[in-house]
């Protein structure tokens, strides 16, 4: 008949389509593009955050830093800041020193050391393994070391202590375990046991004085010689 349908055709309104093909859904919905105010907002809104969250990090930051000090009070944390800021003196330490001066008669005077240590704004030195060159009246010298010392510059004194040694040019040498030497006057003394020898002979006593600018040697205490004699 000529309004038969054929077997195995397809509805009628439908179209035909190729073998595999898939049909897609229409979509949802339209997409439309962003108007210009949006855009405006948008823009807005990220500039705002860019800056508003810095200074919220600032302001977290900030009273963390401070809140103990709002906990214990505005008193002590003042006391505390003033405790904190207050100076403290330093040791100053100064490796091989050496320094030069003149007694009151501008004879002049080294001492050396390893090492010298000063506490402090004083003019008082620890020093270690100290040496010193004195020029006396006759034109001779003494030369002096110890392991330790103490150098004050004010007073122009030297403290002596530990294996103290003196040396004259005429071949005179002491030993002794302390001794003080005044600079100003090329004086020294001491009253610990001392051992000499030199042209002399060798001499053992309870102390000794050095004065008139070197040129007199005093042994104190109990004091035993042997004289040696000269040709």
């Amino acid at each position: 008949m000529s309004g038969a349908v054929p077997e195995g055709a397809p509805p009628a309104g439908r179209s035909r389509t190729a073998p595999g093909a898939r049909l897609l859904p229409p979509p949802s919905r339209r997409r439309r593009p962003p108007s210009a105010g949006q855009l405006a907002r948008r823009r807005i809104l990220i500039r705002t955050t860019k800056w508003l969250l810095p200074l919220l990090a600032l302001a977290l930051l900030a009273a963390i830093a401070f809140w103990p000090e709002i906990e214990g009070g505005g008193e002590s944390a003042r006391v505390s800041f003033r405790r904190s800021a207050e100076p403290r003196a330093e040791a100053l330490r100064v490796v091989e020193p050496r320094y030069q001066g003149v007694d009151d008669l501008n004879r002049p005077y080294t001492i050396t050391a390893d090492a010298a240590q000063q506490r402090g704004t004083e003019e008082v030195l620890d020093l270690d393994q100290p040496r010193a060159d004195i020029l006396l009246t006759d034109g001779s010298w003494v030369y002096l070391r110890a392991d330790a010392g103490r150098y004050d510059r004010a007073a122009r004194r030297l403290d002596l202590r530990g294996a103290v040694t003196i040396y004259h040019d005429n071949g005179t040498m002491m030993r002794t375990e302390s001794a003080e030497v005044l600079l100003d006057t090329n004086s020294a003394m001491g009253e610990a046991p001392v051992e000499a020898q030199g042209p002399f002979g060798t001499l053992v006593s309870e102390g000794f004085r050095l004065s008139e600018r070197g040129a007199r040697v005093v042994f104190t205490g109990r004091a035993r010689a042997v004289l040696e004699d000269r040709p």
